[in-house]
């Protein structure tokens, strides 16, 4: 039974309580009762939300070829490892194209510092998507030309590296349960994770906001392009398997080149043939002139803004054709520019580069509208890194307007 005395007491914690808030906050009272309205103030707190900037940090990084010295300096030149060699935290993602393996002694290591950083990388709010070479699946086929001797002691022998590349062996299952043969990475949230096919039936002015990575090149007529990119990975995974387990052929020199499995399909063939995504060139080679003809329709039917890729070691700096929507990240140096001299494996003369992307949407107007009114300033920055400078290869700003908040 409550007694004068308790409620005394009880008023006396209570406004104690008040006082001390009171002096706390300033003398805000307001913010004391933010309560009162619970309805009102979770409505202004979500159009907070949907007021909120937005920002995303991409890195890609092309062909490391067995060099694991160059490829540590160019992961910390992005921002993408701290001095211990581990996950940063100041890039969202990091995206590398392929062709780890070959023309180098440091394929061990490099694989294990791939999988260390995809262990790492959620901790720390990033995500690490990777990318199958020609090189990759060259050396799953049995096609060993562009293997060093000495790289093969690295691993013990001939059976212990075929061992290792296996359905069964550590660097067999990572290619298989962590690498594509193509990306679709996402700007924004609204369209979802990465790898989520793009949906021709839901085009709006923030569709098309992902990047295409992949290490040849997305053939304008390349038949099994859509959906994309799901058409491409489900390919691409069914030939890898079965390359990984079938009895593996004696390597390929000196013994006779195995080739694909008699079980490959059509589509299999398709994908490592030379309009096949590991292989294709055009957009590097082509006039670019002719290959811009030709990038909208690519870019409309993958859901896309930019095609980038490696591959190719055409040029002296990582390069920018057709206004941006096409970017070349893998290339070969030229002693007579070194600013610009890009090949980041010493297989390649050793000039370091990356490209960085980052991606922002801010709100145009001081204070939140309705869902439907809202306008927002969408920027997109695409740099090539150097050891020594930073090159601004494109850079787009959009308005849009419409609820693209509250992520």
């Amino acid at each position: 039974m409550s007694t004068p005395y308790h409620r005394y007491f009880l008023i006396f914690v209570f406004c104690s309580s008040v006082y001390l808030l009171f002096v706390y906050t300033g003398g805000k009272t307001s913010d004391l009762f933010v309560v009162e309205d619970l309805g009102a103030t979770g409505l202004a707190r979500e159009n907070r939300l949907k007021h909120r900037a937005y920002t995303r940090t991409i890195v890609g990084i092309g062909d490391l070829h067995g060099d694991l010295p160059n490829a540590l300096k160019v992961l910390k030149m992005t921002n993408v490892i701290d001095d211990d060699n581990n996950w940063s935290g100041k890039v969202d993602y990091l995206v590398q194209t392929g062709d780890i393996i070959d023309r180098g002694d440091d394929t061990i290591p490099l694989y294990k510092l791939m999988e260390k950083l995809r262990e790492q990388a959620p901790l720390k709010g990033g995500v690490f998507l990777s990318t199958l070479g020609n090189h990759e699946v060259m050396n799953a086929i049995g096609d060993w030309r562009y293997v060093y001797a000495s790289e093969i002691k690295t691993f013990g022998g001939v059976e212990s590296r075929q061992a290792a590349l296996s359905s069964t062996g550590w660097l067999g299952k990572a290619w298989a349960q962590n690498y594509t043969v193509t990306n679709r990475l996402p700007l924004h949230p609204k369209l979802g994770s990465p790898n989520i096919d793009y949906d021709p039936a839901k085009k709006d002015p923030i569709s098309h906001a992902a990047l295409s990575f992949v290490h040849g090149g997305l053939s304008p007529d390349f038949p099994y392009l859509t959906p994309y990119p799901s058409s491409i990975n489900s390919i691409g995974h069914s030939l890898l398997h079965k390359l990984q387990t079938r009895p593996q052929p004696p390597p390929h020199p000196p013994n006779p080149y195995p080739g694909l499995p008699a079980s490959a399909t059509n589509a299999e063939e398709h994908l490592y043939d030379g309009e096949g995504p590991l292989w294709y060139r055009g957009w590097a080679n082509e006039r670019e002139k002719e290959a811009c003809k030709k990038i909208d329709d690519v870019l409309d039917r993958t859901g896309t803004r930019r095609l980038i890729m490696g591959h190719t070691p055409t040029f002296t700096n990582i390069v920018s054709r057709c206004n941006g929507k096409v970017i070349i990240i893998d290339t070969v140096p030229n002693e007579a520019n070194a600013i610009e001299n890009v090949g980041i494996s010493h297989a390649y003369g050793g000039v370091l580069s990356g490209l960085s992307i980052t991606y922002s949407l801010s709100p145009a107007t001081p204070e939140p509208r309705a869902n439907s009114q809202q306008r927002w300033i969408e920027t997109e920055k695409v740099a090539a890194v150097y050891e020594q400078t930073i090159k601004v290869l494109a850079e787009e700003t959009r308005e849009l307007v419409g609820n693209y908040g509250a992520y």
